[in-house]
Protein backbone atom coordinates (compact mmCIF):
# COMPACT_ATOMS: atom_id res chain seq x y z
CA UNK A 1 0.00 0.00 0.00
CA UNK A 2 1.31 3.45 -0.93
CA UNK A 3 2.11 6.05 1.70
CA UNK A 4 -0.07 9.14 1.33
CA UNK A 5 1.17 12.72 1.36
CA UNK A 6 -1.22 15.68 1.57
CA UNK A 7 0.29 19.16 1.35
CA UNK A 8 -1.35 22.59 1.26
CA UNK A 9 -0.23 26.15 0.76
CA UNK A 10 -2.04 28.91 2.57
CA UNK A 11 -4.80 30.19 0.33
CA UNK A 12 -3.94 33.54 -1.23
CA UNK A 13 -5.93 36.64 -0.33
CA UNK A 14 -7.45 38.13 -3.49
CA UNK A 15 -7.49 41.83 -2.65
CA UNK A 16 -4.58 42.22 -5.12
CA UNK A 17 -2.75 40.25 -7.80
CA UNK A 18 -0.06 37.64 -6.92
CA UNK A 19 3.30 38.78 -5.52
CA UNK A 20 6.64 37.02 -5.31
CA UNK A 21 6.09 35.83 -1.74
CA UNK A 22 3.15 33.67 -2.77
CA UNK A 23 5.09 32.45 -5.82
CA UNK A 24 7.82 31.25 -3.44
CA UNK A 25 5.27 29.43 -1.27
CA UNK A 26 3.79 27.72 -4.33
CA UNK A 27 7.26 26.63 -5.45
CA UNK A 28 8.25 25.28 -2.05
CA UNK A 29 5.05 23.23 -1.83
CA UNK A 30 5.50 22.07 -5.42
CA UNK A 31 8.99 20.75 -4.67
CA UNK A 32 7.69 18.77 -1.70
CA UNK A 33 4.75 17.39 -3.71
CA UNK A 34 6.94 16.42 -6.68
CA UNK A 35 9.51 14.82 -4.35
CA UNK A 36 6.85 12.64 -2.72
CA UNK A 37 5.44 11.61 -6.10
CA UNK A 38 8.94 10.55 -7.16
CA UNK A 39 9.12 8.50 -3.95
CA UNK A 40 5.93 6.74 -5.06
CA UNK A 41 3.65 8.32 -2.45
CA UNK A 42 -0.06 8.91 -3.09
CA UNK A 43 0.25 12.70 -3.17
CA UNK A 44 -2.40 15.40 -3.05
CA UNK A 45 -1.39 19.06 -3.37
CA UNK A 46 -3.90 21.84 -2.66
CA UNK A 47 -3.71 25.57 -3.16
CA UNK A 48 -6.39 28.18 -3.68
CA UNK A 49 -7.77 31.61 -2.87
CA UNK A 50 -9.27 33.26 0.20
CA UNK A 51 -12.08 35.43 -1.17
CA UNK A 52 -14.12 36.80 1.73
CA UNK A 53 -13.75 39.69 4.16
CA UNK A 54 -14.21 43.43 4.40
CA UNK A 55 -10.81 44.12 2.81
CA UNK A 56 -11.90 42.39 -0.39
CA UNK A 57 -15.28 44.12 -0.44
CA UNK A 58 -13.46 47.45 -0.07
CA UNK A 59 -11.03 46.58 -2.88
CA UNK A 60 -13.90 45.65 -5.21
CA UNK A 61 -15.70 48.90 -4.39
CA UNK A 62 -12.51 50.87 -5.03
CA UNK A 63 -12.32 49.29 -8.51
CA UNK A 64 -16.02 49.95 -9.11
CA UNK A 65 -16.78 46.25 -9.56
CA UNK A 66 -19.27 43.73 -8.26
CA UNK A 67 -17.50 41.79 -5.49
CA UNK A 68 -18.00 38.34 -7.02
CA UNK A 69 -16.81 39.56 -10.42
CA UNK A 70 -13.79 41.17 -8.75
CA UNK A 71 -12.76 37.97 -6.91
CA UNK A 72 -13.36 35.90 -10.06
CA UNK A 73 -10.91 38.10 -11.98
CA UNK A 74 -8.24 38.14 -9.27
CA UNK A 75 -8.58 34.41 -8.55
CA UNK A 76 -7.92 33.77 -12.24
CA UNK A 77 -4.57 35.59 -11.98
CA UNK A 78 -3.56 33.14 -9.23
CA UNK A 79 -4.71 30.16 -11.29
CA UNK A 80 -2.72 31.54 -14.25
CA UNK A 81 0.38 31.92 -12.05
CA UNK A 82 0.24 28.27 -10.95
CA UNK A 83 0.31 27.29 -14.62
CA UNK A 84 3.12 29.69 -15.55
CA UNK A 85 5.25 28.48 -12.62
CA UNK A 86 4.62 24.84 -13.65
CA UNK A 87 3.00 24.09 -10.28
CA UNK A 88 1.72 20.51 -10.03
CA UNK A 89 -1.23 21.18 -7.72
CA UNK A 90 -4.02 18.60 -7.82
CA UNK A 91 -6.71 21.05 -6.77
CA UNK A 92 -7.49 24.75 -6.47
CA UNK A 93 -10.12 25.70 -3.89
CA UNK A 94 -11.96 29.04 -3.79
CA UNK A 95 -13.74 30.09 -0.62
CA UNK A 96 -16.48 31.93 -2.54
CA UNK A 97 -17.48 28.56 -4.05
CA UNK A 98 -20.93 27.96 -2.55
CA UNK A 99 -21.01 24.34 -3.72
CA UNK A 100 -17.57 23.08 -2.68
CA UNK A 101 -16.57 25.30 0.24
CA UNK A 102 -19.57 26.81 2.02
CA UNK A 103 -21.20 23.52 3.18
CA UNK A 104 -18.01 22.35 4.94
CA UNK A 105 -17.46 25.73 6.60
CA UNK A 106 -21.03 25.78 7.90
CA UNK A 107 -20.76 22.14 9.00
CA UNK A 108 -17.67 22.98 11.05
CA UNK A 109 -19.52 25.90 12.64
CA UNK A 110 -22.34 23.54 13.64
CA UNK A 111 -19.79 21.12 15.15
CA UNK A 112 -18.30 23.92 17.27
CA UNK A 113 -21.80 24.85 18.42
CA UNK A 114 -22.62 21.22 19.29
CA UNK A 115 -19.44 21.08 21.40
CA UNK A 116 -20.67 24.09 23.37
CA UNK A 117 -17.67 26.13 22.23
CA UNK A 118 -19.49 29.15 20.77
CA UNK A 119 -21.09 31.90 22.81
CA UNK A 120 -22.35 35.38 21.99
CA UNK A 121 -21.09 38.47 23.78
CA UNK A 122 -20.55 42.19 23.39
CA UNK A 123 -17.07 43.03 22.19
CA UNK A 124 -15.17 46.27 22.34
CA UNK A 125 -11.62 46.32 21.08
CA UNK A 126 -9.16 46.90 18.27
CA UNK A 127 -9.56 45.41 14.80
CA UNK A 128 -7.01 45.44 11.96
CA UNK A 129 -8.71 45.33 8.55
CA UNK A 130 -5.42 44.31 6.91
CA UNK A 131 -5.04 41.24 9.15
CA UNK A 132 -8.82 40.66 9.35
CA UNK A 133 -8.12 40.10 13.06
CA UNK A 134 -8.76 41.53 16.50
CA UNK A 135 -5.70 43.03 18.18
CA UNK A 136 -4.61 43.56 21.76
CA UNK A 137 -2.64 46.69 22.63
CA UNK A 138 0.34 44.42 23.38
CA UNK A 139 0.24 43.23 19.73
CA UNK A 140 0.91 46.75 18.44
CA UNK A 141 4.14 48.66 17.84
CA UNK A 142 3.79 52.39 18.53
CA UNK A 143 0.03 51.95 18.29
CA UNK A 144 0.24 50.38 14.81
CA UNK A 145 -0.23 46.87 13.45
CA UNK A 146 3.38 45.59 13.08
CA UNK A 147 2.56 43.96 9.72
CA UNK A 148 0.43 46.60 7.99
CA UNK A 149 1.76 49.72 9.79
CA UNK A 150 -1.80 51.00 10.16
CA UNK A 151 -3.79 52.01 13.21
CA UNK A 152 -6.44 49.40 14.09
CA UNK A 153 -10.08 50.44 14.24
CA UNK A 154 -11.89 50.61 17.58
CA UNK A 155 -14.99 48.43 17.21
CA UNK A 156 -18.00 47.85 19.45
CA UNK A 157 -20.21 44.95 18.38
CA UNK A 158 -21.94 41.74 19.48
CA UNK A 159 -20.20 38.67 18.05
CA UNK A 160 -20.00 34.92 18.42
CA UNK A 161 -16.89 33.95 20.38
CA UNK A 162 -15.01 30.65 20.26
CA UNK A 163 -13.59 29.01 23.41
CA UNK A 164 -10.00 28.98 22.23
CA UNK A 165 -8.78 28.98 25.84
CA UNK A 166 -10.42 25.56 26.36
CA UNK A 167 -7.95 23.94 23.93
CA UNK A 168 -4.66 25.80 24.37
CA UNK A 169 -3.31 23.30 26.91
CA UNK A 170 -3.90 20.34 24.59
CA UNK A 171 -2.44 22.21 21.60
CA UNK A 172 0.63 23.19 23.61
CA UNK A 173 1.22 19.58 24.62
CA UNK A 174 0.84 18.37 21.01
CA UNK A 175 3.36 20.97 19.79
CA UNK A 176 5.84 20.26 22.59
CA UNK A 177 5.75 16.54 21.76
CA UNK A 178 6.02 17.27 17.99
CA UNK A 179 2.72 15.49 17.43
CA UNK A 180 1.92 18.78 15.71
CA UNK A 181 5.37 19.56 14.38
CA UNK A 182 6.36 23.18 13.77
CA UNK A 183 9.29 23.74 11.39
CA UNK A 184 11.64 25.54 11.95
CA UNK A 185 12.05 25.06 15.70
CA UNK A 186 12.37 28.83 16.25
CA UNK A 187 8.71 29.13 15.25
CA UNK A 188 7.82 26.34 17.67
CA UNK A 189 9.07 28.48 20.56
CA UNK A 190 7.21 31.49 19.22
CA UNK A 191 3.83 29.75 19.08
CA UNK A 192 4.29 28.15 22.51
CA UNK A 193 4.74 31.64 23.95
CA UNK A 194 1.61 32.87 22.16
CA UNK A 195 -0.41 29.95 23.51
CA UNK A 196 0.41 31.02 27.07
CA UNK A 197 -1.50 34.27 26.54
CA UNK A 198 -4.30 33.00 24.30
CA UNK A 199 -7.83 34.26 24.95
CA UNK A 200 -11.21 33.33 23.50
CA UNK A 201 -11.54 34.82 20.03
CA UNK A 202 -14.33 36.48 18.05
CA UNK A 203 -15.50 34.10 15.32
CA UNK A 204 -18.11 36.30 13.63
CA UNK A 205 -18.92 39.90 12.78
CA UNK A 206 -22.28 41.61 12.36
CA UNK A 207 -23.64 41.21 8.82
CA UNK A 208 -24.20 44.97 8.77
CA UNK A 209 -20.39 45.35 9.08
CA UNK A 210 -19.30 42.30 7.08
CA UNK A 211 -21.67 41.46 4.25
CA UNK A 212 -19.17 39.63 2.03
CA UNK A 213 -18.73 36.24 3.68
CA UNK A 214 -20.44 33.02 4.75
CA UNK A 215 -23.59 33.47 6.86
CA UNK A 216 -23.49 32.00 10.37
CA UNK A 217 -25.85 28.99 10.43
CA UNK A 218 -29.02 29.90 12.30
CA UNK A 219 -28.11 33.57 12.82
CA UNK A 220 -28.75 35.85 9.85
CA UNK A 221 -27.42 38.85 11.80
CA UNK A 222 -23.85 37.45 11.76
CA UNK A 223 -21.24 36.56 9.14
CA UNK A 224 -18.44 34.09 9.80
CA UNK A 225 -15.11 35.63 10.75
CA UNK A 226 -12.93 35.33 7.67
CA UNK A 227 -10.37 33.04 9.33
CA UNK A 228 -13.07 30.63 10.54
CA UNK A 229 -14.14 30.35 6.93
CA UNK A 230 -10.70 30.38 5.30
CA UNK A 231 -9.03 27.72 7.45
CA UNK A 232 -11.77 25.24 6.59
CA UNK A 233 -10.56 25.17 2.96
CA UNK A 234 -8.08 22.43 3.85
CA UNK A 235 -10.94 20.02 4.50
CA UNK A 236 -13.66 21.49 2.27
CA UNK A 237 -11.45 20.73 -0.74
CA UNK A 238 -11.46 17.07 0.33
CA UNK A 239 -15.26 17.02 0.58
CA UNK A 240 -15.51 17.05 4.39
CA UNK A 241 -17.19 15.28 6.06
CA UNK A 242 -18.50 12.51 3.78
CA UNK A 243 -16.37 12.35 0.63
CA UNK A 244 -13.99 9.33 0.55
CA UNK A 245 -11.20 11.75 -0.42
CA UNK A 246 -11.37 13.24 3.08
CA UNK A 247 -10.72 9.90 4.80
CA UNK A 248 -8.07 9.09 2.17
CA UNK A 249 -5.91 12.19 2.67
CA UNK A 250 -6.72 13.73 6.06
CA UNK A 251 -4.87 14.46 8.34
CA UNK A 252 -2.74 16.80 6.28
CA UNK A 253 0.98 16.02 6.31
CA UNK A 254 2.21 19.58 5.71
CA UNK A 255 0.54 22.98 5.94
CA UNK A 256 3.03 25.36 4.28
CA UNK A 257 2.47 28.96 5.39
CA UNK A 258 4.10 32.37 5.82
CA UNK A 259 5.31 33.40 9.25
CA UNK A 260 2.69 36.16 9.54
CA UNK A 261 -0.17 33.64 9.77
CA UNK A 262 1.39 31.13 12.17
CA UNK A 263 -0.98 32.17 14.98
CA UNK A 264 -4.05 31.25 12.93
CA UNK A 265 -2.68 27.88 11.80
CA UNK A 266 -1.03 26.72 15.02
CA UNK A 267 -3.63 28.07 17.49
CA UNK A 268 -7.03 28.71 15.92
CA UNK A 269 -7.03 25.84 13.42
CA UNK A 270 -6.00 23.06 15.84
CA UNK A 271 -8.56 24.35 18.35
CA UNK A 272 -11.30 24.32 15.69
CA UNK A 273 -10.39 20.75 14.74
CA UNK A 274 -10.28 19.56 18.36
CA UNK A 275 -13.70 21.08 18.98
CA UNK A 276 -15.08 19.48 15.79
CA UNK A 277 -13.57 16.07 16.57
CA UNK A 278 -11.25 16.10 13.54
CA UNK A 279 -7.62 14.89 13.61
CA UNK A 280 -4.92 17.56 13.83
CA UNK A 281 -2.40 18.36 11.07
CA UNK A 282 0.89 16.47 11.29
CA UNK A 283 3.13 19.47 10.65
CA UNK A 284 3.26 23.17 9.80
CA UNK A 285 6.21 24.44 7.76
CA UNK A 286 6.80 28.17 8.08
CA UNK A 287 8.66 30.32 5.53
CA UNK A 288 9.80 33.92 5.88
CA UNK A 289 9.36 37.09 3.86
CA UNK A 290 11.07 38.19 0.65
CA UNK A 291 12.62 41.66 0.59
CA UNK A 292 13.81 43.59 -2.48
CA UNK A 293 17.44 44.65 -2.18
CA UNK A 294 17.09 44.85 1.59
CA UNK A 295 13.83 46.83 1.54
CA UNK A 296 10.34 45.62 2.37
CA UNK A 297 8.35 45.46 -0.85
CA UNK A 298 5.61 48.08 -1.18
CA UNK A 299 3.75 49.79 -3.99
CA UNK A 300 4.75 53.20 -2.63
CA UNK A 301 8.45 52.31 -3.01
CA UNK A 302 7.81 50.87 -6.46
CA UNK A 303 9.85 47.76 -5.65
CA UNK A 304 7.17 45.04 -5.79
CA UNK A 305 8.47 42.11 -7.85
CA UNK A 306 5.91 40.59 -10.23
CA UNK A 307 6.62 36.85 -10.64
CA UNK A 308 4.96 36.92 -14.08
CA UNK A 309 7.58 39.38 -15.33
CA UNK A 310 10.42 37.20 -14.01
CA UNK A 311 9.05 34.18 -15.85
CA UNK A 312 8.62 36.21 -19.04
CA UNK A 313 12.16 37.60 -18.91
CA UNK A 314 14.20 34.67 -17.57
CA UNK A 315 12.03 31.59 -18.04
CA UNK A 316 10.15 29.42 -15.57
CA UNK A 317 12.99 27.18 -14.39
CA UNK A 318 15.41 30.07 -13.87
CA UNK A 319 12.74 31.77 -11.74
CA UNK A 320 12.10 28.53 -9.84
CA UNK A 321 15.82 27.94 -9.30
CA UNK A 322 16.64 31.43 -8.08
CA UNK A 323 13.78 31.71 -5.59
CA UNK A 324 14.30 28.20 -4.22
CA UNK A 325 18.09 28.54 -4.00
CA UNK A 326 18.55 32.16 -2.92
CA UNK A 327 15.71 32.46 -0.39
CA UNK A 328 16.20 30.22 2.69
CA UNK A 329 13.17 27.95 2.94
CA UNK A 330 12.65 28.64 6.64
CA UNK A 331 13.78 32.27 6.94
CA UNK A 332 13.62 35.69 5.30
CA UNK A 333 15.54 36.22 2.07
CA UNK A 334 16.40 39.01 -0.31
CA UNK A 335 15.70 39.41 -4.02
CA UNK A 336 17.77 41.44 -6.45
CA UNK A 337 18.13 41.25 -10.22
CA UNK A 338 21.93 41.28 -9.86
CA UNK A 339 21.84 38.21 -7.61
CA UNK A 340 19.50 36.47 -10.04
CA UNK A 341 21.73 37.17 -13.04
CA UNK A 342 24.87 36.20 -11.10
CA UNK A 343 23.26 32.88 -10.17
CA UNK A 344 22.07 32.41 -13.75
CA UNK A 345 25.53 32.88 -15.26
CA UNK A 346 27.47 31.20 -12.45
CA UNK A 347 25.30 28.25 -11.45
CA UNK A 348 23.16 27.58 -14.51
CA UNK A 349 25.19 28.67 -17.56
CA UNK A 350 28.74 27.94 -16.31
CA UNK A 351 27.75 25.09 -13.99
CA UNK A 352 24.86 22.90 -15.12
CA UNK A 353 24.54 24.03 -18.74
CA UNK A 354 28.28 23.78 -19.38
CA UNK A 355 28.44 20.28 -17.87
CA UNK A 356 25.62 18.95 -20.04
CA UNK A 357 27.06 20.59 -23.17
CA UNK A 358 30.60 19.25 -22.60
CA UNK A 359 29.54 15.67 -21.94
CA UNK A 360 26.98 15.56 -24.78
CA UNK A 361 29.50 17.04 -27.23
CA UNK A 362 32.19 14.48 -26.31
CA UNK A 363 29.80 11.52 -26.70
CA UNK A 364 28.47 12.94 -29.97
CA UNK A 365 31.85 13.72 -31.51
CA UNK A 366 33.92 10.78 -30.22
CA UNK A 367 31.36 7.97 -29.92
CA UNK A 368 28.96 8.81 -32.77
CA UNK A 369 26.38 9.93 -30.20
CA UNK A 370 25.99 6.51 -28.55
CA UNK A 371 27.13 5.27 -25.13
CA UNK A 372 26.25 1.88 -23.64
CA UNK A 373 26.03 2.12 -19.85
CA UNK A 374 28.04 -0.39 -17.80
CA UNK A 375 27.13 -0.56 -14.12
CA UNK A 376 30.45 -2.12 -13.06
CA UNK A 377 32.40 0.84 -14.49
CA UNK A 378 30.62 3.27 -12.17
CA UNK A 379 30.88 0.87 -9.21
CA UNK A 380 34.66 0.63 -9.78
CA UNK A 381 35.05 4.43 -9.83
CA UNK A 382 32.92 4.79 -6.68
CA UNK A 383 35.17 2.26 -4.92
CA UNK A 384 38.39 4.01 -5.93
CA UNK A 385 37.53 7.72 -5.90
CA UNK A 386 36.25 9.27 -2.61
CA UNK A 387 34.78 12.28 -4.41
CA UNK A 388 32.80 10.08 -6.79
CA UNK A 389 31.66 8.00 -3.81
CA UNK A 390 30.42 11.26 -2.23
CA UNK A 391 28.66 12.17 -5.47
CA UNK A 392 26.56 8.99 -5.53
CA UNK A 393 25.89 8.98 -1.77
CA UNK A 394 22.26 10.06 -1.47
CA UNK A 395 21.85 9.60 2.29
CA UNK A 396 21.40 13.30 3.08
CA UNK A 397 18.91 14.21 0.36
CA UNK A 398 15.66 12.99 1.90
CA UNK A 399 16.57 14.34 5.32
CA UNK A 400 17.18 17.85 3.95
CA UNK A 401 13.84 17.76 2.10
CA UNK A 402 11.97 16.56 5.18
CA UNK A 403 13.64 19.24 7.33
CA UNK A 404 12.37 21.87 4.85
CA UNK A 405 15.86 22.96 3.82
CA UNK A 406 15.16 23.13 0.12
CA UNK A 407 17.79 25.82 -0.49
CA UNK A 408 20.37 23.45 1.01
CA UNK A 409 19.19 20.56 -1.18
CA UNK A 410 19.96 22.72 -4.22
CA UNK A 411 23.18 24.24 -2.90
CA UNK A 412 24.80 21.60 -0.70
CA UNK A 413 23.49 18.53 -2.48
CA UNK A 414 22.66 19.01 -6.16
CA UNK A 415 24.85 21.92 -7.26
CA UNK A 416 27.81 20.77 -5.19
CA UNK A 417 27.59 17.55 -7.23
CA UNK A 418 27.49 19.52 -10.47
CA UNK A 419 30.80 21.05 -9.34
CA UNK A 420 32.19 17.55 -8.64
CA UNK A 421 31.20 16.41 -12.15
CA UNK A 422 32.85 19.44 -13.77
CA UNK A 423 36.03 18.81 -11.72
CA UNK A 424 35.97 15.16 -12.81
CA UNK A 425 36.07 16.28 -16.46
CA UNK A 426 38.82 18.83 -15.84
CA UNK A 427 40.95 16.33 -13.88
CA UNK A 428 40.57 13.42 -16.31
CA UNK A 429 40.72 15.44 -19.57
CA UNK A 430 38.82 12.86 -21.66
CA UNK A 431 39.58 14.76 -24.90
CA UNK A 432 43.27 13.96 -24.25
CA UNK A 433 42.71 10.40 -22.96
CA UNK A 434 40.94 9.25 -26.14
CA UNK A 435 44.08 9.87 -28.20
CA UNK A 436 45.94 7.00 -26.49
CA UNK A 437 43.39 5.04 -24.44
CA UNK A 438 39.88 4.68 -25.96
CA UNK A 439 38.84 2.15 -23.28
CA UNK A 440 39.64 4.58 -20.46
CA UNK A 441 37.82 7.35 -22.35
CA UNK A 442 34.74 5.12 -22.48
CA UNK A 443 34.92 4.55 -18.73
CA UNK A 444 35.21 8.30 -18.02
CA UNK A 445 32.22 9.06 -20.23
CA UNK A 446 30.18 6.27 -18.61
CA UNK A 447 30.76 7.78 -15.17
CA UNK A 448 29.86 11.25 -16.48
CA UNK A 449 26.65 9.99 -18.11
CA UNK A 450 25.67 8.38 -14.80
CA UNK A 451 26.43 11.64 -13.00
CA UNK A 452 24.25 13.67 -15.34
CA UNK A 453 21.44 11.13 -14.99
CA UNK A 454 21.67 11.42 -11.19
CA UNK A 455 21.68 15.23 -11.29
CA UNK A 456 18.70 15.35 -13.68
CA UNK A 457 16.71 12.93 -11.57
CA UNK A 458 17.34 14.93 -8.39
CA UNK A 459 16.56 18.24 -10.11
CA UNK A 460 13.06 17.13 -11.18
CA UNK A 461 11.15 18.60 -8.20
CA UNK A 462 13.02 21.91 -8.52
CA UNK A 463 13.48 22.42 -12.28
CA UNK A 464 11.13 19.95 -13.99
CA UNK A 465 11.44 21.38 -17.53
CA UNK A 466 15.24 21.44 -17.35
CA UNK A 467 15.35 17.84 -16.11
CA UNK A 468 13.22 16.69 -19.03
CA UNK A 469 15.41 18.61 -21.49
CA UNK A 470 18.54 16.92 -20.12
CA UNK A 471 16.90 13.49 -20.26
CA UNK A 472 15.98 14.26 -23.90
CA UNK A 473 19.54 15.31 -24.81
CA UNK A 474 20.89 11.98 -23.54
CA UNK A 475 18.02 9.80 -24.73
CA UNK A 476 17.54 8.99 -21.05
CA UNK A 477 14.33 7.21 -20.02
CA UNK A 478 14.33 9.15 -16.75
CA UNK A 479 13.83 6.04 -14.61
CA UNK A 480 15.23 6.05 -11.09
CA UNK A 481 18.02 3.56 -11.81
CA UNK A 482 19.86 3.21 -15.11
CA UNK A 483 19.65 -0.37 -16.34
CA UNK A 484 22.87 -2.16 -17.22
CA UNK A 485 23.61 -1.96 -20.97
CA UNK A 486 21.20 0.97 -21.37
CA UNK A 487 22.09 2.88 -24.54
CA UNK A 488 22.32 6.67 -24.24
CA UNK A 489 21.57 8.34 -27.59
CA UNK A 490 22.65 11.97 -27.81
CA UNK A 491 20.22 14.45 -29.39
CA UNK A 492 21.87 17.80 -28.87
CA UNK A 493 19.79 20.93 -29.21
CA UNK A 494 20.33 24.54 -28.21
CA UNK A 495 22.31 25.15 -25.03
CA UNK A 496 20.27 24.99 -21.84
CA UNK A 497 21.29 28.37 -20.41
CA UNK A 498 22.94 30.84 -22.82
CA UNK A 499 24.96 33.37 -20.84
CA UNK A 500 23.25 36.66 -20.03
CA UNK A 501 24.94 39.91 -20.95
CA UNK A 502 24.76 41.92 -17.73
Amino acid sequence: MKNKFYITTAIAYVNAEPHIGFALELLQADVLARHHRLMGDDTYFLTGTDEHGSKIAQAAEKHGKDTQLFVDEIAQTFIDLTKKLNISNDDFIRTSDRVRHWPAAQKIWQKLAESGDLYKKDYEGLYCVGCEANKKKSDLEDGLCPIHKTEPQLVKEKNWFFKLSKYTGVIKEKIEKDELKIVPTSKKGEILNLLDDAEDVSFSRPTATLKWGIPVPGDDTQTMYVWTDALTNYISALGYPEDPKFSQYWPVDVHLIGKDILRFHAMYWPAILLSAGVELPKSIYVHGFVTAEGEKMSKSLGNVIDPNQLIEKYGVDVTRYFLLREIPSDDDGDFSFKKLEDRYNGDLANGLGNLVQRVATLIESKLDGELVYKKEVVAKEVGENPEIKEFFDESGYGQLVNEFKLHEVLGNFIFSRIAIANRFIDTNKPWEVIKNNPAEFLEIMTVLAAMIHNISWRLQPFMPETSQKIFAVFGDSGERQIQDNYKFLIKKGAGLFPRLQQ
